[in-house]
């Protein structure tokens, strides 16, 4: 199961973390000292744009048809 939720990154020592919640922890049978995969996901979709080999130098959408939605 995927579990998608928001977490502040706090600063720990040197490092940075994140508090899971407690609903994800028992919805995941996670327990403190265990190993999970986790991933980040950024909502910068300029960063995303820039990133996409596709969308490099692409014009802007244009409807050719005015008649359709």
């Amino acid at each position: 199961m995927v579990q998608v939720f928001k977490a502040k990154v706090r600063p720990i020592g040197s490092s940075a973390g994140i508090i899971i919640p407690q609903e994800v922890l028992l919805a995941e049978k996670l327990a403190p000292g265990e190993e999970a995969e986790f991933a980040v996901i950024h909502r910068n979709f300029a960063l995303l744009d820039n990133l996409m080999g596709t969308m490099k130098g692409a014009k802007p959408f244009v409807r050719d048809r005015r008649d359709r939605i």
